[in-house]
C-alpha cells in the first residue's frame, strides 16, 4: 500500500487530486494506493510526515507566505524515514524544476497531467523512480544541450550581496528568499560561470564585467 499526502494551498486542488486517484484505482480494479492525509502548508507536510509514516507526498511548489514546496522537499528528505516527493505543479519554469530537483524530489509533473499518468507516476515515485512530464524532460533536455552562461538579474543580485560579504541568511533575508533558494542561485551561477566556490564565482563574475 502506497501511503501519501496531499501537499497544496487549494482545498480544491487536494480533493481534484483525490478524486483522480480514487477513479483511477476503481478504474484499474486495483487498492494499492491510500490518501492518508491533506496539509495547506509546506509546514503542515513536514509535521505531518514527522508524525505519521507517509510514503509519498504530492507536493505543490507555492504556498503563499511560509516556506515553499521546495524548502518542504528538503525539509523532507533529512527526516529519519523520509517519504518520496513528487511535485506536482503549475510551475514550469527552470528555475522551479531545478530548485525542486536540487531539494530531493524524485520527479515532477504539470497538474494538467492526464490521470492515468498521475497513477503511473505515483506508483514509479513511490518507489523511488524519477518521473517528469514530457513538457519538463523537454526543457531540462534543452538546457544540458544548450546551457545558458548568462546570469539572470536576481542571480545579479545574489552575487553582489556575496561580494559584499553576507551569508546565505543574510542574503535570503535581504531579498525575501528562503536560503533554500538563494542555495539553489548560487548553483545555477556557480555551473553558468563554471566555478566551485563563490569566491571564485565573484572573481569570475567581476572579470565578465556582470558586477
Amino acid at each position: 500500500m502506497i501511503r501519501i499526502l496531499l501537499a497544496d494551498d487549494h482545498a480544491i486542488v487536494r480533493a481534484g487530486l483525490r478524486a483522480l486517484l480514487d477513479s483511477g484505482l476503481a478504474e484499474t480494479d486495483s487498492a494499492d494506493i491510500e490518501v492518508v492525509g491533506e496539509v495547506a502548508t509546506a509546514e503542515e507536510s513536514v509535521a505531518f510526515c514527522t508524525t505519521t509514516r507517509v510514503d509519498l507526498v504530492l507536493m505543490d511548489l507555492r504556498f503563499g507566505p511560509g516556506k515553499s514546496g521546495a524548502d518542504a522537499t528538503a525539509a523532507l528528505r533529512d527526516l529519519p524515514n523520509p517519504p518520496n516527493v513528487l511535485v506536482v505543479t503549475n510551475y514550469d519554469t527552470d528555475a522551479d524544476i531545478l530548485g525542486a530537483i536540487e531539494a530531493g524530489a524524485v520527479g515532477y509533473i504539470l497538474k494538467d497531467t492526464p490521470p492515468a499518468e498521475l497513477l503511473a507516476a505515483v506508483r514509479s515515485a513511490a518507489e523511488g523512480e524519477s518521473v517528469l512530464s514530457p513538457s519538463v524532460a523537454s526543457r531540462l533536455m534543452t538546457r544540458v544541450r544548450k546551457p545558458d552562461t548568462t546570469l539572470s538579474p536576481r542571480e545579479i543580485e545574489v552575487l553582489r550581496l556575496v561580494a559584499d560579504g553576507h551569508s546565505n541568511r543574510e542574503i535570503g533575508k535581504r531579498l525575501f528568499l528562503s536560503e533554500t533558494t538563494v542555495k539553489s542561485h548560487l548553483v545555477h551561477i556557480y555551473s553558468k560561470l563554471g566555478v566551485k566556490s563563490r569566491t571564485s564565482a565573484v572573481a569570475r563574475a567581476r572579470e565578465r564585467g556582470a558586477i
